[in-house]
């Protein structure tokens, strides 16, 4: 009888590892097409963090984050590759979060006004939003991504569903 609560639980896990994989690769396509069907203005955006001198970098930049965001949210909602697609987009959405925290107190520091009350856009391919409502979103995006990385809801993914078939058939 202790096994079913536990089962339980691990089964509810890997759900919500479903759902937090489906909702990581809907967002990161919907973010990626918006940034490559508009690449001048993603250079924009990106050119205004002043991160990188190099016009051939910060071209390179803009063109292929938003491929690399796009790919990963397909193999996100494939169910491919997701502990490695986890780290990648921790990789990414990490130092993003920090260079919007950044700007964001650049901004209350140039225009003396509360934290939240702050509107920019962050380049994120989601039009101006306020800082407090971005910063807690990339939160919870790395957070699914670290659900993920941990490894739950494998039994739901491509590879795994192929794989298991194979690892039943095998001798101890």
């Amino acid at each position: 009888m202790n096994d079913r609560p536990s089962s339980w639980k691990r089964t509810a896990a890997d759900i919500f590892a479903v759902l937090a994989r489906w909702l990581l690769g809907a967002v990161f396509l919907y973010l990626g097409l918006n940034k490559a069907l508009h690449p001048v203005e993603f250079l924009k955006m990106v050119r205004q963090y002043d991160i990188v001198q190099s016009s051939l970098l910060l071209n390179s930049i803009a063109a292929a984050l938003p491929w690399f965001e796009i790919f990963c949210g397909l193999l996100l909602l494939a169910g491919v590759v997701v502990r490695g697609t986890a780290v990648m987009l921790i990789v990414m959405l990490v130092p993003f979060t920090v260079l919007v925290f950044r700007r964001a107190l650049a901004i209350q520091s140039a225009q003396h006004i509360p934290f939240c009350a702050i509107k920019f856009d962050c380049g994120c391919g989601t039009g101006e939003v306020f800082i407090c409502r971005k910063l807690l979103e990339n939160f919870l995006l790395i957070v699914f991504s670290v659900w993920l990385l941990a490894g739950y809801g494998r039994k739901f993914c491509f590879r795994y569903s192929l794989l298991s078939g194979d690892a039943q058939n095998q001798p101890d």
